[in-house]
Formats: C-alpha cells, structure tokens, sequence
C-alpha cells in the first residue's frame, strides 16, 4: 500500500533526523517542530523512530499478509511509545510554575506548555492509528 510506503519514508526521514541532531549536539526547532539534542530522547529516540520506518517500509509490500502486517503493527507500536513518552513529559513538564515562581503553574501557563514545536512522534501518532485502523478493518472484511 503507497500510503504505508509514505509514512514510513516519513519516518525514516524523522528518525535520520532525531539522529544527526543528536549527533551534532544542538537541539534544533522549526515553527512546529522541535528535534532535540539530548542522546537519550534524539539518539535512543531517533534509532527507534528509524526502525519504526524501516518496519513500516518492510511490511508495506503486502500488508494482507500476516507477518507483513504484523510489521506494520510493531512500526505502530513504536511510534506509540515514542509518542507516548513526548506526550507525557509535555504534561509533566506543564504542572509545575518553575524555579521563580509558585509552586504550581498558572492556568496560561498550563496551556501554553502545549502550544508547538511538537517532536517528530508526535506528528506520526495519527497516522500510525489510521494504518493500524485499516489493517482491523481488512481484518474484519475477510
């Protein structure tokens, strides 16, 4: 499926990413997305959003086929993860005020820990649902 070979284009190209910039050691940013430079979230972070392309690209050939969509399922799977990590250190990272101010943060303040630049995962969730959406949906077709 030409969709599944896109998204994992996408991916791969994300993941290459997360890693150069890890690599050269600068976070970078772009109006709503944000590539950082720590190892952990850009090198680690990048090798699994990389594989999660390479899965996609290796499954998408014949998706009907078991093992062919089981890879795109783990490509999904891993996405969710590195989505699930961003998402959940944007909203520790939005409860408390910081170092000069109360102890918990002001409602805009909340709010606008939530605003973009976005990291490269978060940009992928909704697609990788949709490809998981289609895979239930020819299931349930057979």
């Amino acid at each position: 499926m030409i969709g599944i070979a896109i998204l994992g284009l996408v991916t791969v190209a994300f993941g290459l990413a997360d890693i150069l910039v890890s690599v050269v050691g600068d976070g970078t940013g772009l109006s709503i997305i944000e590539i950082p430079g720590d190892m952990f979230r850009g090198g680690w972070g990048g090798l699994i959003v990389l594989f999660a392309g390479l899965f996609y690209l290796s499954g998408c050939k014949n998706v009907a086929e078991v093992h062919n969509a089981s890879k795109v399922v783990i490509g999904s799977v891993l996405i969710w993860i590195m989505a699930g990590t961003d998402i959940f250190a944007m909203i520790t990272e939005s409860i408390p005020g910081g170092e000069e101010g109360p102890w918990f943060n002001s409602l805009s303040g909340f709010f606008g820990t939530y605003a973009p630049p976005y990291a490269p995962a978060i940009f992928l969730l909704p697609f990788s649902l949709v490809v998981v959406y289609y895979i239930l949906k020819q299931e349930r077709a057979r």
